[in-house]
This record gives C-alpha cells, sequence and structure tokens, in this order.
C-alpha cells in the first residue's frame, strides 16, 4: 500500500511539474501583436508606413519591378533570371526591403499571411544549392511551418490529458 502511494505522490508531483511548464507558455504574452519600440501610435499609422519600404526608390533602385518583393509576398523570381537574382543587387534590396519592414512592425504579415521569416527562408532555400533552388514559391514555406493555432490546440491537449492521467492514477 505504501508503494502504491508514493508511486501515485511522484506521479502527481510530475504531473503539477508538466501543467506548471504548460501554464507559464500559455501565460506568455501575444507575439502577433505590432511591436512599434514602444512608441504609441495609430496601427494604421505603422502599417502604412511599413508598406512604404516597397516604394522606397532608395531601396529598390536596380532591381527589375517584376522580380521585386510585393506586399502580397510574392517573389517574381522568373526561372531564367535565378543565378541574376541571387547574385545581383535584386537580393540585397529585397533585405534591405526586409530590414526596413521589420524595424517599422517586426511581426509583419504580408497579404498572404507569410511573415518576414518566411520570405527570408523562401530566398534562402531559393538562392541555395539546393533541391529547392529557384523555387521562390512563398506558400510553401508557410505552409511547412505550422500555424500558431495548432501548436496551441496541442499544448492544451497535452495538458488536459496530463490532468486526466494525473486524476486516474490518484483514484
Amino acid at each position: 500500500m505504501a508503494l502504491s502511494f508514493t508511486f501515485k505522490f511522484w506521479v502527481l508531483a510530475i504531473a503539477m511539474v508538466c501543467m506548471s511548464i504548460f501554464c507559464f507558455y500559455l501565460g506568455k504574452a501575444d507575439e502577433g501583436l505590432p511591436q512599434t519600440g514602444g512608441v504609441a501610435r495609430d496601427p494604421a499609422q505603422i502599417v502604412a508606413k511599413a508598406l512604404l519600404c516597397f516604394n522606397d526608390k532608395y531601396i529598390y533602385s536596380s532591381c527589375e519591378e517584376s522580380c521585386r518583393l510585393t506586399a502580397s509576398g510574392n517573389l517574381g523570381v522568373p526561372p531564367g533570371y535565378i543565378d541574376e537574382y541571387c547574385s545581383g543587387p535584386c537580393l540585397s534590396e529585397t533585405h534591405l526591403v526586409l530590414n526596413c519592414i521589420e524595424n517599422i512592425m517586426t511581426n509583419f504579415l504580408f497579404y498572404n499571411r507569410a511573415t518576414i521569416q518566411d520570405i527570408r527562408d523562401t530566398i534562402q532555400a531559393g538562392c541555395g544549392y539546393g533541391p529547392e533552388r529557384g523555387d521562390f514559391n512563398v506558400e510553401e514555406h508557410i505552409e511547412a511551418e505550422g500555424s500558431s493555432a495548432s501548436k496551441a490546440a496541442t499544448q492544451i491537449l497535452i495538458g488536459i490529458g496530463s490532468m486526466i492521467i494525473a486524476c486516474t492514477l490518484l483514484l
């Protein structure tokens, strides 16, 4: 009987530690909100300022307009232009646009729901020398990441499962 009680006690203790860790992650601030360095401004103005980065003539000066990153989150790099894009001014100018947007609004979402990191990952894969070279399809990198909603649902299910197991072992 004492062994059974000790075992149940340790299972409960482990379950409580897991629940504490789980609740810690649920209590974190929402990272999806615009972060502007603590300056309180109208959100519409912040987004408008970030969108100006796409039309800044000082940033995009040498890259052909058809190959530029757009606010929709697309990179229009034609298959025959990969080497020129990846080793020419378009690549550096695209990174300048991404930096400009990130300096204004770190959690900027393009119209296709891509993040700045999704675009950077797409460029790295498209300009790399692996099997994805020349593939500038941003949508594939968005899907590969998975949504934060499904991650939160998984965490909730793990927490509920841990509680059910702990209650079952205590009975």
